[in-house]
């Protein structure tokens, strides 16, 4: 039983056409961390609404050709976290990640803000020894800490370089303050766009494991509204979900997967949930 092996874990509804356990190959698992959020608090309710608004969806995706009914995953529920626990959370998370992957699963996370990504990463760790994670996020995420916090979502980024054995590669950046602009020369910060720097990095992305992190403000918020920071200039939902064309011929090397940064307070009319629980949709039926 999956839920044996994991930490605690509550039902917040069912993603659509999840099912059993024992048959996964794939897992969908909430983490509701809200700790660090530092302009709309929110996103621990994401999960929730990602799930409610995937009723709204067709199983069969026209993008993939392919049916989440024929492939084999499991919605485990969303992780109890301690609110204003931070580490707590991030450690509940890496061994949650750590159990799947052990187990021949493949984890899709659902924030949460986007601090979760850095306890998932820890958690691949422990099985992977080297991986390169895809960092698609519309904020550079590389303070070193962020009213004095370390473990923000601010700090994601520059958290993960520490990291022995990761490499990264970010996409879609248009926000960063000075600072930040400094440190990331020279790093793998590819700006603006996200198809064409995709394309030229797909080919350092062969024989390597791969984590990929999408943070929903990449989308500008003309398509996403209900986000924790929204940053005008970003890309078109339809844009964004071309990614996953580019991605499948890697499937096997994807070993994770999280959506982060959905802020249902702020989605009023649940079109950045729709939108979340499209992109799962396509995450699933490209990665397993």
């Amino acid at each position: 039983m999956i839920t044996s092996l994991l930490p605690p874990t509550e039902n917040s509804g069912v993603y659509l056409a999840a099912g059993d356990e024992s048959k996964a190959r794939g897992v969908i698992l909430g983490a509701p961390l809200d700790d660090t959020s530092s302009f709309r608090p929110g996103s621990r309710f994401a999960p929730l609404s990602v799930r409610m608004m995937s009723r709204a969806l067709e199983e069969y995706s026209i993008y993939r050709r392919k049916d989440l009914r024929d492939i084999a995953f499991y919605d485990a529920g969303d992780l109890i976290l301690a609110p204003g626990n931070t580490s707590s959370s991030l450690k509940m998370i890496s061994s949650s990640v750590s159990c799947l992957l052990e187990m021949g699963k493949k984890p899709f996370l659902i924030g949460g803000e986007h601090t979760i990504t850095l306890g998932a990463v820890k958690g691949c760790l422990e099985q992977y020894r080297e991986l390169t994670v895809i960092f698609i996020d519309a904020h550079a995420d590389m303070r070193s800490s962020y009213q004095g916090v370390s473990d923000s979502h601010a700090s994601v980024a520059y958290s993960l370089l520490q990291l022995k054995g990761v490499n990264l590669y970010q996409l879609g950046v248009r926000s960063a303050d000075r600072e930040e602009i400094a440190l990331i020369r020279g790093e793998g910060i590819l700006p603006f766009s996200l198809l064409e720097p995709l394309k030229t990095i797909l080919p350092c992305l062969q024989d390597t494991a791969l984590y990929i992190t999408l943070d929903i403000d990449v989308v500008d918020p003309a398509f996403a509204p209900g986000v924790t920071a929204p940053e005008p200039g970003g890309v078109s939902s339809r844009e964004l979900l071309e990614v996953f064309s580019y991605l499948e011929p890697l499937k096997e090397q994807v070993i994770a997967f999280d959506l982060v940064e959905i802020c249902p307070p702020y989605d009023q009319s649940q079109v950045t949930a729709l939108l979340g629980a499209k992109i799962m949709r396509e995450a699933l039926l490209s990665f397993l």
